[in-house]
């Protein structure tokens, strides 16, 4: 009965604790709004400075078709081409593309994502090797692109994830 009361006690404090935790060991410094080439497609994805080093991806998208996805950093912050192409190629750093190739990952590099019937893609990914300040906040910027099918982590130079189909860019978090 003691110990079921200490839990008790613990879980309503737990949500009181969570802010002061994520305050100091995470900050915002990037944020895109994300639209996709068809209406319906929408969310965002926010790049958090981490304690550690790392770079937390927080990616929260609704409409996205059912289905493997890759996606991806490009280098450059532009979506105004209708096909996304005007954002680039991969965010490269002096690593060759893919998960599985010799002298990968790049930085811009991420796993796939898998959508269900829902079209809610909702994900956390850490990066240990993005730069925030050159790569993403540098003078031509940075966006967030979801291609139409699932990267094979291997075939140069962006793995053959298909057409890109939504695209964001980051912007300073305020």
């Amino acid at each position: 009965m003691k110990l079921s009361k200490t839990l008790l006690a613990s879980a309503l404090c737990l949500p009181l604790a969570l802010p002061a935790f994520a305050d100091g060991h995470m900050t915002p410094a990037a944020r895109a709004d994300v639209k996709g080439a068809e209406d319906g497609l929408s969310g965002t994805v926010t790049l958090n400075r981490t304690a550690s080093g790392m770079t937390l991806v927080q990616i929260d998208l609704t409409g996205v078709p059912e289905g493997e996805h890759g996606v991806h950093l490009h280098e450059t912050g532009d979506c105004s081409a209708a096909d996304f192409k005007s954002a680039g190629g991969h965010i490269p750093g002096d690593q060759t593309h893919g998960i599985l190739s010799e002298g990968g990952p790049h930085p811009g590099d991420m796993p796939n994502m898998t959508v269900g019937a829902d079209g809610i893609l909702k994900a956390d990914v850490f990066l240990s090797t993005l730069d925030l300040d050159s790569m993403i906040m540098d003078d031509d910027g940075a966006a967030f692109i979801v291609h139409s099918g699932a990267d094979d982590y291997t075939s140069q130079p962006a793995g053959d994830a298909g057409s890109r189909i939504a695209c964001g860019v980051f912007e300073p978090a305020s």
